[in-house]
């Protein structure tokens, strides 16, 4: 009996040392955080830096990418922490991007963070033009992660191997022309609010004397010579791996070109290929730069509210019934299979950058909280019926968690708050900055002379989301431990939506309490 009760005492005084570290109620300033966010992308972008550019620690790099195998490939974004550009992470972070600002451009604008959300897109885009040389040939990678990261280098010095990878009809990479049709079709949509001429540019390619759709092509290029891309181009794999393979791809980009064309056949497409692509057989519990089946179940379940789909009503079910397990499993409600959380209440999918699978259950949680409420429905789980307040306040309690109420008491949104990660695993922000010594750091002096070092990073990587605490909530800022230092642009993508959603929920709450 008193080991029970010391074992009571025990567990209560866990809770409350927890309780105590964990603010009970904290405001955060989500439109700074959106801001911030947004500022992220131009820290990691590649090639000939605008005279705006805001990240000035930051110069002109990759200056010669594509060169060596005729082709102009400069420009785009380096992924995370070192100076590779991986083509299948960077459009499903164009993609994210793209849908946060279809979704909440009047709340973006309403932050006064609407032009910088279509900088970040058309970074990105200006890259997959560039890209797609060919109806059938799509640059999927420029640069060599075993050279790369046997050097620390910022990206201005780097003398590592800028070899560029494609994809086309012998080395086909079904999942990177499935994503990238993805990409352009999203960021079209969003370009014909404020510039038709570059949305149309999205929708037509002149490659070869051509004039068709641009995303249509490549979409029909991967449908037609199907594969996984790291099959065909070696040095994406240990990096970018498609591990679940192409077939949520074409499914996602079919949607998307949906979505951008209106064209029914897209739509047919998603619903007569759900079974054989898998689009109503998995029941996942992640969505990110590789599986894709999620992000799939969300859109065609909304479509479920038109009228003018309801000839497809029993297969768009099916996939809402997907995409509720999803939502369930994010809510700890269905009966088996839910998704792992730390003891303070973080969403965790895996060891290794964990925060990439938060931030876009945040988002996806976020949407479609606002999609039951106009249609006035709620979601089925096994614990019960759950609503759009539940689920936003989820949302928003793991947005809350990133930005400092954790018991680590720390933001992992880099520069937001007064505790942040100050040793993020990034090769530019962690050396002296071009701008201030253009002396060149070489391959091995930048590991020599600066990633050793116990000192904050020089410069501080804004708007990076890191990969985050472990499955106890624990965290260590060491440059050393990239697992958890390392940020990527698929992890801060989802959090424009996010965070612009919140800020607009922010100010509804003002109203209400005045």
């Amino acid at each position: 009996m008193a080991t029970k009760s010391f074992r009571l005492l025990s567990h209560w005084a866990a809770l409350f040392s927890i309780f105590a570290i964990l603010p009970i109620s904290e405001c955060f300033a989500y439109g700074e955080a959106l801001a911030k966010t947004l500022l992220y992308f131009e820290s990691q972008r590649s090639g000939r830096l605008p005279h705006h550019q805001r990240v000035t620690w930051r110069h002109h790099s990759g200056l010669t990418d594509g060169l060596e195998q005729g082709v102009d490939l400069v420009g785009g974004y380096y992924d995370a922490g070192d100076n590779v550009k991986f083509g299948l992470p960077m459009a499903f972070t164009v993609t994210m991007l793209s849908w946060g600002v279809i979704e909440y451009g009047d709340q973006i604008t309403g932050a006064g963070e609407y032009g910088h959300a279509l900088e970040a897109i058309k970074w990105g885009t200006d890259y997959f033009i560039k890209a797609h040389t060919h109806p059938n040939v799509l640059w999927a990678q420029v640069g060599d992660g075993d050279t790369d990261h046997y050097c620390w280098q910022r990206p201005e010095d780097m003398t590592t191997s800028r070899r560029a990878y494609k994809v086309d009809e012998n080395n086909p990479g079904s999942d990177l022309a499935g994503e990238t049709a993805a990409a352009m079709a999203a960021a079209s949509i969003v370009f014909r609010r404020t510039n038709a001429h570059y949305s149309h540019l999205l929708l037509t390619t002149h490659s070869r004397g051509l004039n068709r759709i641009c995303f249509v092509q490549l979409f029909e290029f991967g449908d037609r010579y199907r594969g996984k891309y790291d099959d065909s181009v070696g040095a994406a794999r240990g990096y970018y791996s498609s591990v679940s393979g192409y077939k949520d791809e074409l499914l996602w980009a079919a949607l998307w070109l949906y979505k951008a064309t209106n064209r029914a056949e897209y739509l047919t497409y998603a619903v007569d290929n759900a079974y054989t692509l898998g689009g109503i057989t998995w029941a996942m519990t992640e969505f990110s730069w590789d599986v894709k089946y999620v992000g799939v179940q969300i859109i065609a379940s909304m479509l479920l509210k038109d009228e003018k789909h309801r000839q497809y009503a029993d297969i768009l079910e099916r996939y809402r019934s997907k995409a509720e397990h999803y939502l369930c499993a994010c809510l700890n409600k269905n009966n088996l299979t839910n998704v792992r959380r730390t003891p303070a209440g973080l969403l965790y999918v895996r060891q290794w950058n964990n925060m990439q699978y938060v931030s876009t259950a945040a988002f996806l949680l976020t949407v479609y909280s606002d999609h039951l409420r106009r249609t006035g429905e709620s979601v089925h789980c096994h614990a019960g019926n759950v609503g759009p307040d539940e689920i936003l306040s989820f949302a928003r309690a793991q947005a809350d968690y990133i930005l400092g109420s954790n018991p680590m008491a720390t933001s992992y949104l880099v520069g937001y708050g007064p505790a942040y990660p100050r040793r993020v695993h990034h090769r530019g922000a962690s050396t002296e900055s071009y701008s201030e010594s253009k002396g060149f750091i070489g391959c091995m002096q930048g590991y020599d002379n600066w990633y050793g070092r116990e000192d904050p990073n020089p410069h501080t990587l804004v708007g990076a989301l890191v990969g985050g605490p472990d499955v106890n909530d624990l965290f260590r800022d060491e440059r050393g431990n990239y697992m958890q230092t390392e940020a990527c642009t698929y992890n801060s993508a989802p959090l424009v939506g996010v965070f612009a959603r919140l800020q607009e929920l922010e100010g509804e709450d003002e109203l209400s309490s005045s």
